[in-house]
């Protein structure tokens, strides 16, 4: 009867997995397609360009928050929690305020791209060796620590906004909020071999990481090494969020959204059915979300903002059900 339900299982995950790869093909084309003037050999690269910079966003913030979740045995956090968001606003506020906005639109935007990644992968590393060094290794303590690390980065953030010429601020505010519609395309290349490099070491590992689902004591008992497991696995997730931030710009509720919508709809744990699942369930939502906006509507809203907004609602849902709970 179990072997049974598995296999019943993994037919519906399939069948869900093969729909939802349905789904994303329709909303390529419709962006591709959608009031589309000219000559074909222009719109088509033009918009491609596009579409794969939104997807591999999409990857990422649907892979690492994925991820996250199954180090972190909770389904409400996501990497932001962590400070990623307040790190990379820091980090945008410190340039603004050293060199100026002027300067910093001026450089080389592979070399800040670069240096963005560099520094919020090194911090979370850091991070995690500090964390997972000693004989007390505490997954609790990780999110306390990224908890008040926002919070400090946040302060500074809004200390330094407070003494920056107000023009400049004007420029720094482009900076501080996603924008799917503004993805620089020149970064894709370097953005791709990255998030590559990580999904393949995720990939690997994807049995390991529905036996961490169990917890610590289980895992260890079915030989997992669990603190090595979840160090990579935090290295993968830094990789991905620093790649997609740098690209985008914060998205704080994103990944909350595409994680429980592909949990809800797959009806499994396994990783090789949740993390394609999580990743086309994303691919959907921005690409979708951007041709309806962008060549339906012609941009009267900005897709970060209502992508937030579910995400925010799909959070106080969550809570107000375990709340009952």
């Amino acid at each position: 009867p179990a072997r049974t339900t598995s296999s019943a299982a993994d037919r519906r995950a399939r069948r869900v997995l093969a729909a939802l790869g349905a789904v994303a093909l329709v909303a390529v084309a419709a962006f591709l397609t959608l009031e589309a003037r000219g000559a074909w050999d222009f719109v088509l690269p033009f918009r491609g360009v596009k579409v794969l910079a939104l997807l591999l966003v999409a990857y990422a913030v649907a892979v690492s928050t994925v991820l996250f979740q199954t180090v972190t045995e909770n389904r409400i956090l996501t990497p932001s929690v962590m400070g990623f968001d307040a790190l990379y606003v820091a980090l945008q506020t410190g340039l603004v305020f050293a060199i100026g906005a002027s300067r910093l639109t001026a450089l080389d935007q592979h070399l800040r791209f670069v240096v963005e990644v560099v520094l919020m992968v090194g911090c979370a590393g850091l991070l995690f060796r500090w964390l997972f060094s000693g004989t007390r290794r505490s997954m609790h303590l990780l999110l306390l620590a990224g908890i008040v690390i926002g919070v400090l980065l946040r302060s500074v953030s809004s200390f330094l906004q407070r003494l920056i010429d107000p023009n400049e601020f004007a420029v720094l505010q482009d900076l501080m909020f996603a924008s799917f519609n503004a993805v620089d395309t020149e970064l894709l290349g370097v953005s791709a071999l990255l998030v590559a490099a990580a999904s393949w070491v995720a990939w690997r590992e994807r049995h390991a990481y529905d036996v961490l689902l169990l917890g610590r004591p289980a895992a260890t008992v079915l030989g997992v090494d669990h603190h090595r497991a979840v160090r990579r696995v935090l290295v993968v997730v830094a990789v991905l969020v620093s790649v997609s931030t740098a690209l985008v710009g914060p998205v704080t509720f994103f990944g909350l959204l595409v994680a429980h919508l592909a949990y809800h709809l797959v009806g499994s744990h396994r990783h090789r059915h949740v993390l394609p699942a999580a990743a086309l369930v994303a691919a959907i939502t921005l690409v979708g979300g951007q041709a309806v906006l962008e060549h339906v509507l012609g941009l009267d809203t900005a897709l970060s903002v209502v992508v937030e907004l579910l995400g925010g609602l799909v959070l106080i849902g969550l809570l107000l059900r375990d709340g009952r709970r």
